[in-house]
């Protein structure tokens, strides 16, 4: 598979893309304006106009042949050096009605709306409304497990019981939609049984990040989504990015429905009305803007922010980390980036910043048909690994990096 791919990444500026209902590759100067506590970044004289189309041209072609010939639907975003490279979209937002998506089609994000919990929590931090070693009771005092901390629940660490599961067990009627608060009483009068005491592993966890939802509502005396909207999509003019409501399917416009096996409808269930481990929906251009606003103190100080990008492992995983909202992982060129992917009834997202060249690669899918399975394959053609340096012989990181180049 990775061979063929790479086979494929090699050929690209061999042939010219087909035109298709989609975005055309375009660079995106970064406003002129910026602020003084604005991280920035040093471009490279190789990186000019004339690179950047080209390689917003190939990949218009790989993400052309994913839409083709394994079925891709949906929108994508790449950055580089803070400018838009690449954006398209591809497919349908509502196969039964052909309603063409757009790049300001709105997608639920599934778990990547953990980072908009987790700052949520971070604002309130800074606001002096909380501590990261606050316990749970201290918000909500029958909650039944002792030696939980705000921090716990931000790195998964909580030992709870996923909430998805006792819930189909617990609720009487999954025709009547459950709430957090809905959750937290079936924790006080059931007990789900933990995994674990907390602080001894790492698993993740949506039953953690739904009550660091219920937390947020606490401490700062307003709901979730309302805390949401004026503490973070307005100030940074998210316009198309919201919480789920029960009024989406009849009134919002420009939303993905999501689809599934044999491009079904997957419509909402009983369980979309829990919120802070899903929930947020977006479209690719305004989590550019997300991306963005991380480089600046918009929301929260920079130092507040590399906390949630810090690993949190006590036993060190080779491979990956998790901070606050993001798993943290080393590329094969040494580059560290933060990410993350979600998946829930028929969507899929995923969100990947390299902070080293203020790159971005965000795909948003509504079709369950393994659209993301091709991340690590995209990955290798954006960030390919350094050529080794001994007896100059070939290889598939060589091949890649020419791929990139040509």
């Amino acid at each position: 598979m990775t061979r063929c791919f790479i086979a494929f990444l090699v050929g690209l500026s061999l042939f010219s893309c087909q035109e298709t209902k989609k975005d055309k590759p375009q660079l995106v100067s970064h406003p002129k304006k910026q602020e003084t506590t604005r991280q920035k970044v040093v471009v490279p004289a190789s990186f000019t106009k004339k690179t950047a189309t080209k390689l917003g041209t190939q990949l218009d072609s790989i993400f052309t042949y994913f839409n083709k010939r394994k079925g891709f639907n949906g929108t994508v975003l790449v950055t580089k050096y803070d400018r838009v490279i690449y954006k398209g979209a591809f497919g349908y937002a509502d196969f039964q009605h052909k309603d063409t998506l757009n790049t300001q089609t709105a997608f639920q994000l599934a778990s990547v709306s953990k980072q908009f919990t987790a700052m949520a929590i971070m604002i309130l931090k800074e606001q002096g409304k909380l501590s990261y070693d606050d316990s749970v009771q201290q918000y909500i005092p029958d909650f039944p497990y002792q030696g939980i901390t705000i921090r716990a629940l931000l790195t998964h660490r909580s030992g709870l019981a996923n909430y998805t599961y006792f819930s189909d067990e617990l609720w009487p009627d999954r025709s009547v939609p459950i709430t957090n608060g809905d959750v937290l009483q079936l924790m006080a009068v059931h007990h789900p049984r933990e995994y674990f005491p907390p602080n001894t592993r790492f698993d993740y966890s949506n039953t953690g990040y739904m009550l660091l939802a219920s937390i947020v509502e606490k401490a700062s005396g307003v709901p979730f989504a309302t805390f949401m909207q004026k503490q973070i999509f307005e100030p940074l003019h998210m316009n198309n990015t919201f919480t789920y409501n029960d009024s989406l399917n009849t009134q919002q416009e420009n939303v993905a429905i999501g689809h599934v096996g044999g491009r079904r409808k997957k419509l909402p269930d009983y369980l979309d009305t829990v919120l802070g481990d899903k929930g947020v929906y977006s479209t690719v251009e305004d989590l550019y803007k997300w991306d963005q606003a991380l480089y600046t103190e918009k929301l929260v100080k920079q130092e507040t922010l590399q906390e949630a990008f810090t690993g949190s492992r006590l036993r060190k995983h080779k491979d990956e980390d998790y901070g606050f909202g993001w798993r943290i992982r080393p590329l094969d060129n040494g580059d560290t980036v933060v990410y993350h992917a979600g998946w829930w009834h028929g969507y899929n997202s995923y969100l990947l910043r390299n902070p080293k060249d203020h790159s971005a690669l965000i795909v948003l899918t509504n079709v369950s048909n393994g659209s993301l399975r091709y991340m690590k394959e995209l990955q290798h053609f954006l960030y390919p690994a350094q050529p080794v340096q001994d007896n100059g012989n070939s290889d598939t990181s060589k091949v890649t990096h020419t791929a990139l180049n040509q």
